[in-house]
């Protein structure tokens, strides 16, 4: 769809939306107008003496939508409100008018970002009661009815998360980027274990030369350690050996007497044995994943795994056997092959395990991924928000709460991921990432350091190196960004 803008350069935001209203296009420009029934939008922006307007005129499909929304001048207070309430009823005029041209609201309504569970968030925070909270969601957003119930659910899991940090608190990320093998739908920076094997061991020394800086620097800080996180990747693709030391240096050189939650993402049942466990559970890992993504075999295959559904049955039960006593699950709606019923027998039996914890994600089409570069038969929208549904039915059913969620980009549907539990059972790492409540320091390859200033919310982000060679090459570099990170948390505390 061509794109045309008057009076204003939001291209970001009209973009979201309109990724959001009409997943299969895409932004072009042009400077010439576009050709008779072509689609394109005209946005527009214009400021009077009190209001300020955005209208939006949308051709699609050889028919013309208008709309249009505005804000009083007073809202402008200073360049980051002018911004937010500018691109807001900008995104609102296309919203209405591309509405209108496809015949239907997306499950998130006008929302475009990753973290909708911040917006009922901040407004309970400045005294917004739950009913106010839930009616802009309503009112302001269009969100449909089971959505503002994911969010406000979601929002007083954040709100309870964010009363029980401490000041001088931060989490601490660990990111190992192997894997055995590469799934087609993933894009995150991982080097396949076949063929990366002689990086692993000059990778774990030099994250133990980051984990000796990260040590020095959150003493000289005077911070401590709430939760820690072993993500990738895939941390388990280490051996035995390897894991034990690494999580035996990670305790010698940084102080985790006030770490309250302590998480490893073990995810691929091919690469969890018993012997691994036990040095999980010895060096003090309360929770670990268990994540089969499908339990349908040949689901399993599409996807490019090694696995399959009788080698999940065997990891749980070796993770239940080492006494660690959280275990999450992951399922993914919208695999290739998959059905609405395929997917219900998998969580059906994901359940009848037990797990503390379950997240069922949405299939995004990722660039980089194999199945975005390749394509693939996928489930319909209809059928994926089938999925969501039955899960939302039955995972309350069995006594789960949602509280945690995030968005992503070309996801089916427009949907969501979201992480259930048991009451109780929340990982405080989860909600503190997604909904940025405090500093997360990262070590590891493709580990990204947020630092949360407490006051303002602002974010400044420190991102080491992606790839394993990458990460080996400038380990002094990030090293040395770790004073930065001392810098700041001393300054905020």
């Amino acid at each position: 769809m061509k794109l045309y803008y008057h009076g204003h350069d939001y291209r970001y935001a009209a973009e979201q939306m309109l990724l959001t209203l009409f997943p299969d296009q895409r932004p072009e420009y042009s400077d010439a107008p576009p050709a008779p029934g072509e689609d394109a939008l005209v946005l527009a922006l214009n400021r009077g003496r009190v209001w300020a307007t955005a209208t939006a005129a949308l051709m699609y499909r050889g028919t013309e939508y208008r709309a249009a929304r505005r804000c009083r001048l007073d809202e402008l207070t200073d360049p980051l409100a002018t911004d937010r309430a500018l691109q807001r009823i900008l995104k609102l005029a296309f919203y209405a008018a591309g509405t209108a041209a496809r015949g239907s609201e997306p499950p998130w309504g006008a929302l475009t970002g990753v973290r909708p569970v911040k917006i009922p968030t901040k407004l309970l925070l400045a005294g917004a009661s739950p009913a106010q909270a839930e009616r802009a969601l309503r009112e302001t957003y269009h969100v449909t009815p089971l959505r503002r119930q994911l969010a406000m659910d979601c929002a007083r899991a954040s709100l309870a998360a964010k009363a029980s940090l401490g000041p001088d608190e931060v989490s601490l990320y660990v990111g190992i980027p192997f894997c055995p093998t590469r799934c087609a739908y993933c894009s995150f920076v991982s080097a396949d274990v076949g063929r990366s094997l002689k990086l692993i061991e000059p990778f774990l020394d030099a994250l133990s030369q980051e984990i000796r800086a990260t040590g020095a620097m959150l003493e000289e800080a005077g911070v401590k350690v709430r939760t820690v996180y072993f993500g990738g990747g895939t941390p388990t693709t280490l051996t035995a050996l390897q894991l034990d030391r690494l999580m035996g240096e990670l305790a010698e050189y940084i102080d985790l007497s006030a770490c309250t939650e302590y998480t490893v993402e073990a995810g691929r049942p091919d690469t969890i044995t018993a012997e691994k466990l036990a040095v999980l559970a010895r060096r003090g890992a309360g929770r670990v994943s268990v994540n089969p993504q499908s339990m349908s075999d040949a689901v399993l295959a599409a996807m490019g795994r090694a696995h399959r559904a009788e080698d999940i049955l065997r990891a749980y039960a070796l993770v239940r056997e080492s006494g660690i006593d959280c275990v999450n699950m992951d399922l993914i709606a919208g695999l290739p092959g998959d059905t609405a019923e395929g997917f219900a027998a998998s969580l059906d039996q994901v359940l009848a395990l037990g797990p503390e914890n379950v997240t069922v994600h949405t299939l995004a089409l990722k660039k980089g991924s194999r199945l975005m570069e390749q394509g693939g038969a996928l489930p319909s929208d209809g059928a994926v928000a089938a999925m969501l549904d039955y899960a939302w039915s039955t995972l309350r059913a069995a006594g789960q709460i949602p509280y945690y969620l995030y968005r992503q980009k070309y996801m089916s549907g427009s949907f969501e991921n979201v992480g259930w539990c048991r009451p109780g059972t929340e990982s405080l790492y989860n909600i503190c990432m997604m909904e940025e409540l405090h500093t997360i320091v990262s070590l590891g390859g493709g580990g990204v350091t947020k630092l949360v200033n407490p006051a303002t919310g602002h974010i400044d982000r420190l991102a080491n190196a992606k790839y394993p060679q990458e990460y080996l090459r400038s380990i002094d570099h990030i090293c040395a960004d770790k004073a930065q990170v001392a810098a700041f948390c001393a300054g905020h505390r």
